[in-house]
């Protein structure tokens, strides 16, 4: 098992948490406007249609007017070349008759032509009406159609003006993660040349200091512990040499580590063999105060469900988390402190 503990630098996790909100407000953004330009399109064809339509009735108008015209000059044409074919006036139409059958006739056919210049004025005008009416419809559509084209297209600008905000905010937010997190890189190449330097001395001080093995009990009033000084601080050099390596849930190799994943790796270097559990490391070698840490014991938080390698000066080097490096952090940390639960020497 390999927990990963609920803990990061505030700075650099607030800034991944709001650009994590800002990324899905782009998200909701683009759908929206994905709508926003279907609907646009859409209206804006709409449109095209109504105007096309506007066109093609004022055409069958302007037909309709014309054809009307052109049946008054018909049925005109036809009336004088009734009364006037035979006779000079209306009066020598009846009186010139020949007969009272041509009479008839004549008056039929001067009924029939009168009759027929009323039913054609009459379908002209139902005509011209109709397509007036039917303008005079389209017209009103295409003002409200243009109204909700103008809204459309300026719902459609809106939300692309949001989007190009919410870019250059994501920018800025991951420009300023970028330079927290080159920030803290530097401060761990600091914090790893002088955890080098306080590995090297101890290494020397203890080739020149005679060292007493063993345990010495002590009053149960007190919680000091004095374990075998520590023999591994070469596995805290293997961990350093790692330093900037991602995060890698079950990951026990350079290319990625967790916790214990790590710890097991580091050992490993020297010679050590450890399961891949910070629950199970928890079981090796002896209990160690922490006024007594030296150099490459394991310290345990949250549980026993993080480990990380202590490299001295009150800190340690660990794999904290999913999207985080393998990095140096002080037990005096706030989440640390607040979580420690002990140490164990590998001996």
């Amino acid at each position: 098992m390999a927990a990963v503990p609920a803990f990061a630098d505030p700075s650099v996790t607030s800034k991944r948490a709001q650009a994590q909100q800002v990324m899905g407000q782009l998200a909701q953004l683009s759908s929206s406007l994905e709508r926003a330009r279907s609907q646009y399109d859409a209206s804006t064809q709409q449109l095209a249609k109504i105007q096309n339509d506007l066109r093609v009735n004022g055409h069958e108008l302007k037909l309709a007017k014309h054809n009307l015209k052109a049946s008054q000059r018909v049925i005109a044409q036809r009336l004088v070349t009734l009364y006037t074919s035979d006779q000079a006036s209306t009066l020598e139409v009846v009186l010139g008759a020949r007969s009272l059958d041509d009479m008839i006739t004549r008056m039929d056919s001067a009924k029939s032509v009168t009759g027929l210049d009323a039913r054609v004025l009459s379908e002209v005008k139902t005509f011209r009406v109709a397509v007036k009416r039917n303008h005079e419809l389209l017209a009103k559509a295409r003002v409200s159609q243009q109204r909700v084209v103008s809204q459309r297209a300026s719902a459609k600008a809106s939300i692309e003006s949001q989007i190009s905000r919410q870019n250059s905010l994501l920018s800025s937010i991951k420009g300023e993660i970028a330079k927290i997190v080159a920030a803290d890189a530097a401060r761990q190449r600091q914090l790893a040349a002088a955890a080098q330097a306080r590995l090297s001395l101890s290494h020397r001080v203890a080739q020149t200091t005679e060292t007493v093995v063993g345990a010495t009990a002590v009053a149960p009033q007190s919680l000091t512990v004095v374990a075998p000084p520590s023999s591994y601080g070469g596995a805290a050099n293997a961990a350093l040499s790692v330093l900037g390596t991602p995060y890698v849930w079950a990951g026990s190799q350079p290319g990625g580590f967790d916790c214990s994943g790590l710890v097991m790796w580091a050992f490993a270097q020297v010679g050590v063999s450890l399961p891949h559990s910070s629950y199970a490391q928890y079981g090796y070698g002896v209990p160690v105060s922490r006024d007594q840490l030296q150099p490459g014991d394991l310290v345990f938080f949250d549980g026993l469900g993080h480990v990380g390698i202590y490299i001295g000066g009150d800190q340690f080097v660990h794999a904290p988390h999913s999207g985080d490096v393998v990095k140096i952090s002080s037990l005096s940390e706030d989440w640390y402190a607040s979580t420690y639960v002990g140490a164990r020497r590998i001996l």
